[in-house]
């Protein structure tokens, strides 16, 4: 039954029990006095129902802190500065509790929110949330004793229970304030967005001049596939995506059906693993090889001179190009609807030329097999003189040089 039907039905009866004087026999101050009883019964009554309203905490069994710890963080979490809980068997205590050298208190005792300093006897259990319990000399608690966050003290008293202590409790705590993150100035976002796109241009620079130190012969084996056959290198990369787990899954079960297998799975997972990267990162890097390639052979049939054709200057002038398309979403990513048609756009371009550089690294077997590269064309193939038609300022025009020599500029 609600509360208010509680409340409605006690009146009520109280009303219908209490007993009426003849009229003749009734003065005004017991009038008076039945009204005044009234209002306290029906202040009891109240009280009543909203003590019932509490959380009750039973302390007849503090050998499991943590879940005693749980129930109490329920019970607290409502209360505004006014305790309701019921402890059956004992009292609830806020703040500072002393029991005095000559009194006696039989029952549980809950101490919330501060220290509790026994001198006299306690029959029951004793708990302090956030305080310490102090034992002084002649003091008794004839049960456990549990302080959560809190120590207990014994300075000379006596102990009958366990006594238990929860130094890391946060009951009344206050609950750490959720502050939602700080939106970025456009400014910040652009700053962010450069570093990131420098780091990782830094980053595949590195990888690039390594690469062509220590590999240059198979990178531009790679970069030439992709020149001559970039709607192959696509396709391959493209079917190398798909097949990629399917692969790794037979070669993990492959392994695992032979004993000798087994001893082998780890490191067949570790040269598969190593092998994708370098599949992935080196074609990538052909890539801008190739595109740093094109454009200086571009500028110099154009009659523009270039002090060094070679190697690391396609890497470098390639990534470049590369990172000009994340340049660009850097600067105009913090636009709401441009932001992410131009990061959408970046993503397609590296897609599309990584996919096609990893195809390329499968086709020439990592820069070994030259099937699809095409013709290697000789240094001298880097002038402009075999676009000269007619004779200009009294040169003759030359003959294009042909694939005579395989060398190529370092």
């Amino acid at each position: 039954m609600p509360a208010s039907k509680q409340l409605l039905a006690l009146v009520t009866l109280l009303i219908a029990v209490a007993p009426r004087p003849l009229p003749a026999e009734t003065p005004i101050d017991s009038m008076v006095s039945e009204a005044i009883g009234l209002v306290s019964r029906v202040r009891t009554l109240v009280r009543h129902v909203g003590g019932s309203q509490g959380q009750t905490i039973n302390l007849d069994d503090l050998s499991r802190p943590t879940l005693l710890e749980s129930r109490l963080r329920l019970a607290l979490q409502p209360s505004n500065g006014e305790l309701r809980i019921t402890i059956p068997g004992g009292t609830a205590r806020r703040g500072d509790f002393s029991l005095g050298s000559s009194e006696n208190l039989t029952g549980h005792l809950l101490v919330i929110d501060g220290k509790a300093d026994i001198y006299g006897h306690l029959t029951g259990n004793l708990v302090t949330v956030q305080g310490d319990v102090i034992l002084h000399p002649g003091g008794v608690v004839s049960g456990d004793v549990l302080a959560l966050g809190g120590e207990v003290q014994d300075q000379g008293g006596e102990i009958g229970g366990e006594v238990r202590t929860l130094k890391s409790s946060t009951l009344l705590a206050p609950a750490a304030a959720t502050t939602a993150p700080q939106a970025l100035s456009p400014i910040q976002s652009v700053l962010r967005r450069v570093a990131g796109v420098t780091g990782v241009f830094l980053t595949l620079l590195v990888l690039g001049f390594g690469l062509v130190m220590f590999g240059r012969q198979n990178l531009e084996i790679v970069s030439d596939t992709v020149s001559h056959s970039f709607g192959r290198a696509f396709l391959a990369g493209l079917l190398g995506q798909i097949l990629l787990l399917p692969t790794f899954g037979m070669l993990v079960v492959g392994l695992i059906l032979s004993v000798a297998g087994i001893l082998l799975l780890p490191f067949a997972v570790a040269v598969f693993g190593l092998l994708t990267v370098l599949g992935v990162v080196g074609g990538f890097l052909a890539v801008a090889h190739a595109m740093g390639e094109t454009y200086i052979r571009r500028r110099m049939a154009l009659g523009v001179m270039i002090g060094s054709p070679n190697s690391y200057r396609y890497v470098l002038l390639g990534l470049g190009g590369l990172a000009s398309v994340w340049a660009a979403w850097a600067l105009f990513g913090w636009v709401p609807v441009a932001g992410s048609i131009v990061w959408g756009a970046a993503f397609f371009v590296t897609w599309l030329l990584g996919t096609a550089g990893f195809g390329a690294a499968l086709l020439s077997r990592g820069g070994v097999r030259e099937s699809f590269a095409g013709r290697l064309l000789p240094p001298e193939a880097l002038t402009d003189e075999y676009l000269w038609a007619t004779p200009q300022f009294g040169v003759p025009a030359a003959r294009r040089p042909g694939p005579q020599s395989r060398s190529r500029g370092a």
